[in-house]
């Protein structure tokens, strides 16, 4: 396979080093400062099919320029592996699968964490408690603690836009979604807390926590007992199951996520035997989620998580019925003010004036006899397709 890269960043770096291990090619990058890779002189050689197979796109020097560039790699139709998240904007994300139901381009993120066997065992030892099946008891509650060198607004929403998607892959969509922090928006994300309501109303809490190394604990805590999972970023170092470790060897990010570019190019559906790996829809999702936290910051209160399906036809929809209710509004000063330019017409003999002020029904039937017409405009250019886009929630009280 022949790889590209447009900027880089550390999980794309573990994806490379996975991809030479196995003689494949990186062929052309660009926005990078390595210079033992191939550089082209701009990123618009990307475009070309010839060039490479697939394009790795990192977050390391993320600008509005390289947002523009990954909009046209889109157009273009060509497979990209994203970095979660190059931009903390759901709007973004469903601009990308706009183009991306119109072009057929393949948008793979890079979320390996939840292919790790550990997730899937946390899961169905979730799935038992919650049933009353094993030694552990009922589950209670499920403790997500992010250890984080840096606390910044940016770097706490990014990682919460991460570990989202593992929230997500063992618990199921959240349906609710409250924050606990400090009332200064500069000390809030030092001590942030989130938590959310899954599916199956089993609580679960993130926070942040401070620490040298980063990193991610998850402790199930049941009736009878707890199981805590301790996941290491450092690729190096191991996850742990209540105190067990894994081999190192036995789960590598970077082949992780090649197996799933290998299988998403073939066609087939990107399973591995511990999950099914995260499409486009869920790396916005979790992307809007992340996003919901300063809005519950803000509101000082919980906000519910309705999921709507974006497509152009739920977007047709929802602007023609934004325009019915500005139609119904303006016609209504129509009418009064037709009546009073009537009255002054009448009153100082303007004929013109009066003419165009008691033609006021034929205006206004008109108007709305084009806005019904617009309904029609889906019949004419097709139905929607029905390609799965991302389902974000939409924040309520």
């Amino acid at each position: 396979m022949h790889i590209g890269l447009l900027g880089s960043d550390a999980r794309m770096a573990e994806i490379v080093a996975a991809a030479i291990r196995r003689q494949d090619r990186v062929v052309a990058t660009w926005g990078i400062d390595d210079t033992h890779l191939p550089r082209v002189a701009s990123w618009e050689s990307l475009l070309d099919p010839a060039t490479c197979d697939v394009v790795l796109v990192g977050s390391d020097g993320w600008d509005p320029s390289r947002a523009d560039a990954v909009r046209a790699l889109v157009q273009a139709g060509r497979p990209l592996v994203l970095a979660q998240p190059l931009e903390l904007s759901m709007l973004w994300a469903y601009e990308l699968d706009m183009i991306r139901r119109d072009t057929g381009s393949l948008l793979i993120p890079c979320l390996p964490e939840r292919l790790h066997p550990f997730v899937g065992r946390l899961r169905e030892t979730i799935t038992a408690a919650l049933a009353g099946v094993g030694d552990q008891g009922p589950a209670e509650s499920l403790l997500l603690e992010r250890r984080m060198p840096e606390r910044t607004r940016d770097a706490v929403l990014s990682q919460l836009s991460r570990d989202a998607d593992l929230i997500r892959a063992i618990v199921g969509d959240p349906t609710r979604l409250s924050t606990l922090g400090s009332a200064s928006p500069d000390s809030a994300w030092n001590t942030l807390a989130v938590g959310f309501t899954s599916p199956t109303q089993l609580p679960v809490r993130w926070q942040v926590a401070p620490g040298t190394e980063s990193g991610l604990t998850l402790r199930l805590q049941a009736a009878r007992s707890a199981v805590v999972v301790d996941a290491p970023d450092d690729s190096a170092r191991p996850w742990t199951w209540s105190g067990t470790a894994v081999d190192v060897a036995s789960f590598d990010r970077g082949a992780t996520m090649l197996a799933v570019i290998d299988r998403t190019l073939a066609g087939k559906a990107a399973v591995a035997d511990d999950g099914e790996a995260a499409t486009w829809a869920d790396a916005a999702r979790a992307i809007e989620l992340a996003e919901t936290v300063p809005r519950s910051l803000a509101r000082g209160r919980a906000i519910d998580l309705h999921r709507e399906e974006f497509s152009e036809m739920g977007t047709f929809r929802g602007t023609m019925a934004s325009l019915g209710c500005g139609l119904i509004m303006a016609a209504l000063m129509v009418i009064v003010v037709a009546t009073l330019l009537a009255g002054i017409a009448q009153e100082f003999g303007w004929k013109i004036v009066g003419t165009v002020a008691d033609s006021w029904p034929m205006i206004v039937l008109v108007v709305l006899g084009i806005f019904l017409t617009l309904q029609l405009l889906p019949l004419l250019v097709g139905a929607d397709r029905n390609d799965d886009g991302p389902a974000a929630p939409d924040g309520g009280t």
